[in-house]
C-alpha cells in the first residue's frame, strides 16, 4: 500500500483500533478519520485483503492469465495519499454509514492496481461511473500521460466539489484527464449518448494497453445519496460497451447505497463479463425471503 500511500499514514491504519483511537486524536485529524471515516475492527486487514483483489486481478491480466478481472470489493476512489475521504480509507478503501449502520466495506485498490497494470503496459485508462467524482485518482497521476482518467459525475453542490469541465490537470498530464459533469437525473438514453462516443474517442486517440473500469452503483435510480435515473440495463450498458473493445480490462465496484440495486446491477453485470445475460427471475436460495423486495433482478 505504500506504493502510493505514505509510510505514516498507512502505520497509523494498522495501529489504530476503536479500543485506543483516543491515543490518536492528533493522526484523527491529519488524516480525516473520524466522522465519515469511523475506525472499526479489523479495518487494516481488510485493507490489505481487498487492496490484494485489484492488484492480483491487474497482475493476472498483465500475465495473459484472464481477459477480465473483477473485484466488486474495489473501486473506491476518494482517498488522497495521506489522507481518507468520503468513505475512502486508501485509495479505494471504504466504509459506508447509513442509517448510524456501517453495511458495508470495501477495499484499498484502484490506484494499486493501476500501478500494477503500468508495469507492464505504457498507457492505462482509468473510466469512472459512480455518481461522485473520482476525485483520488485523478489527483495520484495528476502530472502523467501514462494514465489517462475519465470521469461521469454529478457535479454542482455536491461531493467532492472537484471535477468541473475544465479541470484538465497539469504538466505531463494537460489533457489526460476528463470530466463530464452532469446533472440529476440523467436517464439511460442521455448516459449511452454521452458515454459511447466519448469513449469511443479516447479509445481510438489514447490506445491504451489496460482499461480499469470503476461501476459504482450509486448511479443508479433509487439510489440513497445518488440522483441519476440509470436502470440496470442502463448501467451495465457501460459495462458491456467497455468489454467490447477487447482490451484487458479490471471491473471494480464502487458506492452504492440502495444495496438490492447494486446487489442486482452487479450480478448482472458479471453475467454480461462471463457471457451469459442473467433472466429476469431470481431462482431460489437460503435468502429468497429475507433480503429482496421483489422476485426478479430488474428495477
Amino acid at each position: 500500500m505504500t506504493q502510493f500511500h505514505t509510510d505514516e499514514y498507512i502505520d497509523f491504519l494498522a495501529k489504530v483500533t476503536p479500543d485506543n483511537i483516543e491515543n490518536f486524536a492528533k493522526e484523527q485529524g491529519k488524516f480525516n478519520v473520524g466522522d465519515d471515516c469511523p475506525v472499526f475492527d479489523g479495518l487494516f486487514d481488510l485493507c490489505g485483503i481487498s487492496a490484494g483483489g485489484s492488484m492480483e486481478g491487474a497482475a493476472r491480466l498483465n500475465r495473459g492469465k484472464c481477459d477480465v478481472a473483477v473485484n466488486w470489493a474495489g473501486g473506491l476512489h476518494h482517498a488522497k495519499k495521506g489522507e481518507a475521504s468520503g468513505f475512502c480509507y486508501v485509495n479505494g478503501w471504504y466504509s459506508v454509514t447509513v442509517f448510524l449502520k456501517k453495511i458495508l466495506i470495501c477495499t484499498t485498490d484502484i490506484v494499486l492496481g493501476i500501478l500494477e497494470f503500468l508495469r507492464f503496459h505504457q498507457r492505462v485508462l482509468y473510466i469512472d461511473i459512480d455518481v461522485h467524482h473520482g476525485d483520488g485518482v485523478e489527483e495520484a497521476f495528476y502530472t502523467t500521460d501514462r494514465v489517462m482518467t475519465v470521469s461521469f459525475h454529478k457535479y454542482g453542490e455536491y461531493f467532492p466539489g472537484t471535477g468541473e469541465l475544465r479541470d484538465i490537470v497539469v504538466g505531463d498530464g494537460k489533457y489526460y484527464a476528463v470530466n463530464f459533469p452532469l446533472r440529476d437525473g440523467i436517464d439511460d438514453t442521455s448516459y449511452k449518448n454521452i458515454f459511447e462516443p466519448i469513449i469511443k474517442a479516447v479509445m481510438e486517440w489514447y490506445q491504451p494497453g489496460a482499461i480499469v473500469l470503476q461501476c459504482g452503483g450509486d448511479s443508479l435510480s433509487g439510489d440513497r445519496l445518488g440522483a441519476f435515473n440509470l436502470s440496470m440495463k442502463g448501467h451495465a450498458n457501460c459495462v458491456r460497451y467497455v468489454k467490447g473493445f477487447g482490451v484487458p480490462v479490471l471491473v471494480l465496484g464502487g458506492g452504492g447505497y440502495t444495496m438490492r440495486n447494486v446487489a442486482r446491477t452487479w450480478a448482472y453485470e458479471t453475467g454480461l463479463l462471463v457471457g451469459q445475460e442473467l433472466g429476469p427471475d431470481l431462482p431460489y436460495n437460503e435468502y429468497y425471503e429475507v433480503s429482496l423486495d421483489t422476485m426478479t433482478y430488474n428495477f
